[in-house]
């Protein structure tokens, strides 16, 4: 199996210190792209000795190293001391960001990667770095659809607690209404049933909210619920009529489904707005929660956590949501 390519995000985060803690026990069958010096000085923050990274030119190259050996790509000019300090974001950082998240994708498209795992970038550092394709950047899910040329994706969440999609992604909240459509509810319902039926459970049971305060309240609070949000369902349900085993149900009040989710009723929510998925995510699953990237021609998984910079360069940073990214990316390539 080709290798899964793990970016280490923002050098000046705890992207570094995560990924490297995250593949030190087993090194095999994953490659490290980033910057070699920011990765040698993180190293023994997290107990990994220098020795063990290994700067590689091309995955051929993966073959010849020892079996404990951590492979590297360098995919950025490499950075200067104070471009890769902790806590200190510059715009060679962000360039860098940016071109980490590039050559992990060309190894994946160019067949020499089997799936790419993110660490966590600064949208804004990025945006400021100079880079022409960098202005419009509002997070991996959106550069990597606008780079592969796929159709619209969905943005996910999976832990073994809770399972999420999103309709809308990085919006500002007031522009939220006007941009959840049928089409959007229909994908990320079916995106996520996929997502299920793809990871082994035969009979997803799949619930969908509502966007406003109790679903609409029968259209008194809002009347998404019966334009959109229910023809969507529909939808959803006949691309799935030949699967008698997958029920999906809604629209529901949010608040009710998530807490029927995470009991044990449903399998996964479809989330209409950003915070209305990422709040209950991070409460019932912070640390182990997976972001996933739905529709795209390639397996992208990622942490579900930003930069940390007030604990980077501590080696106090909890690499759980690293691992378990690396873990269901290796699932998702195989099913």
């Amino acid at each position: 199996m080709k290798p899964i390519a793990i970016t280490i995000g923002c050098p000046s985060g705890i992207g570094p210190e995560v990924a490297l803690a995250a593949v030190a026990a087993d090194s095999s069958g994953v490659v490290l792209v980033g910057d070699v010096a920011t990765l040698f000085a993180r190293a023994v923050l997290v107990g990994v000795a220098k020795d063990r990274l290994r700067a590689i030119d091309c995955m051929r190259d993966m073959r010849k190293l020892p079996s404990d050996a951590i492979a590297v790509v360098q995919a950025s000019a490499v950075l200067a001391a104070r471009d890769r300090q902790p806590g200190k974001p510059t715009k060679a950082t962000g360039v860098a960001q940016l071109e980490f998240i590039d050559r992990a994708l060309s190894l994946v498209t160019e067949g020499e990667a089997s799936a790419i795992v993110t660490g966590p970038v600064n949208k804004e550092v990025i945006v400021k770095s100079g880079l022409l394709r960098a202005r419009r950047f509002r997070g991996h899910t959106e550069y990597l659809e606008e780079r592969t040329g796929a159709p619209p994706v969905t943005m996910a969440f999976w832990s073994e607690k809770l399972t999420t999609s999103l309709v809308t992604t990085h919006l500002p909240i007031s522009k939220v209404a006007r941009a959840i459509t049928v089409e959007g509810v229909r994908r990320a319902t079916v995106h996520v049933t996929e997502l299920m039926l793809r990871l082994g459970i035969a009979a997803p049971r799949i619930v969908v909210s509502g966007l406003n305060p109790h679903a609409g309240e029968g259209g008194l609070l809002g009347k998404e619920e019966s334009r959109v949000i229910a023809p969507a369902i529909a939808l959803a349900r006949a691309h799935f009529k030949r699967n008698r085993g997958v029920s999906i149900s809604g629209p529901v009040p949010a608040e009710s489904a998530f807490r029927l989710a995470v009991s044990g009723a449903f399998d996964a929510v479809v989330a209409m707005y950003h915070d209305q998925a990422t709040i209950p995510m991070k409460l019932v699953g912070f640390g182990d929660a997976v972001n996933v990237t739905l529709g795209l021609p390639i397996v992208r998984t990622s942490v579900d956590h930003g930069t940390g910079y007030d604990r980077a360069g501590k080696g106090t940073a909890d690499a759980a949501g690293m691992r378990a990214a690396v873990e269901l990316a290796r699932r998702l390539r195989t099913s």
